[in-house]
């Protein structure tokens, strides 16, 4: 038993170890070779791929090849890509174009989000036939995961590739040692005997039937419109602490030089808010948590704008620790309401919705209108702008997005008529109308 858990935590820490190398400072790099204006585009591709690319993935691995192998398959290829695009990245130095290198990045990405979902089903299964429950033993091993996205977020700072394409290579290394490793895994059967799907059935559109329900389709309105924070501050903080560079006396500070660590408290605060979940919903139920995630993503924006990484980096960090409870309590709390309000069939078709409205049509609206409004205030200033008015251009970008989230939370505090029911210990409420 303990061997299998071991395996298992092996591959989920080295699954998110590739996601975390670039993920929070691939901005920084491509502002500094001049592609600052493309960083959304770069970041919204994530959730572009993300609403069919694990749905097909997924279709494949039920029928045709087995999960463990799948999942060497697509981190070979999102290594080999990313590797690629690495090598291109620092051969081309600043004279990179942004066709070959998005070109290379998004296939990476492509066959990289798919292995999100295959890891969970090979460790779900691998799970079962040791005899072990899945409810019980995975969470414990998912958290490995958060270890090793952390891991490689300060590797690759301290080894000073954050503002190189030396993280992309790292990445990339990575997957192929990940797609080497899962031909070791326990085999996942394919079902022979699975009956055909529509189409429909088969990407779990049959869930999109729950806009039918006030409630359920005002809860995934929100959902996306929550969605479009997500992927912010993994885009842009990072080129916004390194634009300090500018100033004399915050050039040398931590927060500039070793910024992907600074950031790297949200990831930690993520992993310890998981542990004050149950006690948060049992204490305030679900719309409440989900409406401090809402505020906590108020916070998280308006303590960037405020901040600055000398007398004023404390609000970078007090930013950085809620961003814990702005992750987690909407995306668990979220998760297990569309549990508690969905039909037992359509549970896991809603689970994907849930996924789509949040990480896929939310996050990609979100990191290109926050591109368009970072272009508007800072990389369309001309070249003659002094550091100061770069600054008061960044600030300006947060609170814009401040004030978004701040809007959002208030009509979903408004609208969101929604009643917690209480344990068995408790008495039961009763659902509002919604």
């Amino acid at each position: 038993m303990k061997h299998m858990k071991l395996r298992l935590i092996v591959m989920n820490l080295l699954e998110y170890a590739v996601w975390g190398a670039y993920l929070t400072c691939m901005g920084r790099y491509l502002a500094n070779i001049g592609l600052g204006s493309n960083i959304g585009i770069f970041y919204s591709i994530q959730g572009i791929v993300s609403l069919f690319m694990p749905a097909l993935m997924g279709i494949v691995a039920d029928r045709w090849i087995p999960a463990q192998k799948l999942l060497s398959l697509c981190h070979a290829l999102a290594g080999a890509f990313m590797i690629s695009a690495g090598v291109y990245g620092l051969m081309a130095g600043s004279e990179v174009q942004f066709g070959l290198l998005f070109t290379l990045y998004t296939f990476s990405v492509a066959f990289f989000m798919p292995t999100i979902a295959l890891s969970n089903s090979v460790a779900y299964i691998s799970l079962g036939k040791a005899g072990l429950d899945t409810v019980k033993d995975f969470p414990p091993i998912r958290v490995f995961g958060t270890v090793g996205f952390i891991a490689t977020m300060w590797c690759v700072d301290l080894l000073g590739f954050q503002t190189t394409a030396w993280q992309f290579i790292v990445s990339g290394g990575l997957s192929i040692i990940l797609a080497l490793y899962s031909l070791t895994l326990p085999e996942c059967e394919t079902k022979k005997d699975v009956q055909p799907k529509s189409w429909v059935e088969a990407m779990g559109l049959q869930a999109f039937s729950l806009f039918k329900q006030k409630k359920m389709a005002i809860f995934f309105i929100f959902s996306m419109l929550l969605g479009v924070s997500l992927q912010i501050t993994n885009g842009f903080a990072n080129p916004f602490l390194g634009s300090f560079e500018a100033f004399p006396e915050f050039a040398d500070t931590f927060g500039v030089q070793h910024s992907n660590i600074l950031i790297s408290i949200s990831q930690i605060c993520e992993a310890l808010c998981i542990l004050l979940i149950p006690f948060f919903l049992k204490k305030f139920g679900i719309k409440n948590v989900m409406l401090m995630a809402m505020f906590a993503w108020v916070l998280r924006f308006g303590l960037f704008g405020a901040g600055d990484p000398g007398s004023g980096v404390w609000m970078f960090v007090l930013s950085c620790i809620v961003y814990g409870f702005a992750f987690d309590f909407f995306n668990i709390s979220g998760s297990l309401f569309v549990d508690q309000e969905t039909d037992p069939a359509l549970r896991s078709s809603a689970q994907g919705l849930f996924m789509m409205m949040t990480n896929g049509f939310g996050a990609t609206i979100g990191t290109l209108a926050a591109q368009a409004i970072v272009n508007w205030q800072v990389y369309n200033l001309p070249e003659t702008a002094t550091p100061l008015e770069v600054w008061a251009g960044w600030r300006t970008a947060w609170f814009i997005f401040a004030a978004y989230a701040l809007v959002v939370a208030i009509l979903f505090w408004i609208f969101f008529d929604y009643k917690h029911k209480q344990t068995a210990s408790q008495p039961a409420e009763k659902d509002a109308k919604a």
